[in-house]
């Protein structure tokens, strides 16, 4: 595993916790307000670097390689859990770290994390910031902004979606390669949008090819099923922890204690999307010669929208930012516009009393 380097003022270290040994990084004054953000699938907390360094100096930030990422310790992720391993990780964090409430920004699978930390230690959340956001309910195999399951099993969620190629790349640990499915590709085309290109690529693509491969690690297992597209999700694994079979925040809308809430995304978000580059009912079609007929596309965009709306009506206050030709990693393509956004929302919530 190549190590990742990291930006002059970044602070590294290991932060022993009840449950993981945890890999941290820090940026800001001593005894700031804290500010935790957690990363999303193929990624690590080395993606937050560059945003860590311009917040204003009134935050502490960290960021944390959450289990089965980067340097932290390398344990198995139970799916049967949800999110609650890493919401139980991060936790943990948090009275190793003496943090009473933070402001908590979760990426992609990281906002998963996010919300379930929400549902169960809402007090602990000062303010909750969903960015490209997976769907409140997991990842595939729902059918409609309810999360009606579209077979009893699941199917077309879960670790047996993940290709194979893909994940075959990982493997090889190569920094640099043409191949479409390569980490360096996938950051191309698939987490910015087209022509964009991030800082420190090849630090990125590093902190991809840390990610703990294997049955109980990435992707996870998986088991047959009889409904299209024949694959149901297993017990291990980050993926499997968010298939809609183990992982329904849905119950966020409904949370006594009711932190702020911005949604920020992508308009041109390829990974969450109502019709998803990698919803393997959208990659179909609906062509009847697939199976797929009667298994429609998750609509990713909606549930979330649908979500936050129960959430604002029962009370709570919620933020939507929607970034004009930017994909999956708004924080990466467009680093002004999404600061900008961050620290209004936060500032704003401050001006008011509500953080």
């Amino acid at each position: 595993m190549e190590s990742v380097e990291h930006l002059p003022g970044i602070e590294s270290r290991m932060v022993v916790t009840e449950r993981i040994r945890t890999h941290l990084l820090t940026s800001g004054p001593l005894g700031g307000v804290p500010v935790i953000f957690l990363h999303g699938n193929l990624s690590s907390a080395a993606w937050f670097e560059e945003l860590m360094l311009v917040m204003p100096v009134r935050y502490t930030c960290y960021a944390a390689d959450l289990r089965g990422y980067g340097e932290t310790e390398d344990l198995p992720i139970d799916a049967r859990r949800g999110a609650r391993d890493t919401a139980d990780d991060l936790r943990s964090l948090f009275t190793a770290l003496q943090i009473d409430a933070a402001h908590l920004a979760g990426w992609s699978a990281g906002a998963a994390a996010a919300m379930q930390f929400a549902i169960d230690h809402p007090r602990a959340v000062a303010s909750l910031t969903l960015i490209a956001p997976v769907s409140p309910y997991g990842f595939g195999g729902t059918r409609d902004v309810d999360g009606t399951p579209s077979t009893p099993d699941f199917a077309g969620s879960g670790a047996g979606t993940v290709n194979v190629e893909a994940v075959a790349e990982l493997r090889l640990g190569r920094v640099e390669s043409d191949s479409p499915l390569s980490p360096l590709q996938l950051l191309r085309t698939v987490f910015v949008e087209p022509p964009a290109r991030v800082a420190r690529e090849k630090t990125l693509v590093r902190a991809m090819l840390q990610q703990k491969l294997g049955e109980r690690r990435y992707p996870g297992d998986f088991v047959r099923s009889p409904h299209w597209p024949h694959v149901a999700p297993g017990v291990w694994g980050p993926i499997n922890a968010l298939s809609p079979k183990y992982f329904n925040a849905s119950s966020i809308a409904d949370i006594p204690d009711k932190p702020p809430v911005l949604w920020i995304r992508g308009e041109a978000d390829r990974i969450v999307s109502d019709h998803s580059l990698f919803d393997l009912a959208a990659a179909a079609g609906q062509d009847p010669a697939s199976g797929s007929a009667g298994f429609p596309p998750q609509p990713m965009v909606a549930q979330m929208r649908e979500i936050l709306r129960r959430y604002k009506s029962n009370g709570g206050r919620v933020e939507e930012v929607t970034m004009k030709a930017t994909g999956h990693s708004p924080f990466l393509e467009r680093p002004e516009e999404f600061l900008k956004a961050f620290c209004n929302f936060l500032r704003n919530g401050v001006a008011q009393g509500v953080l």
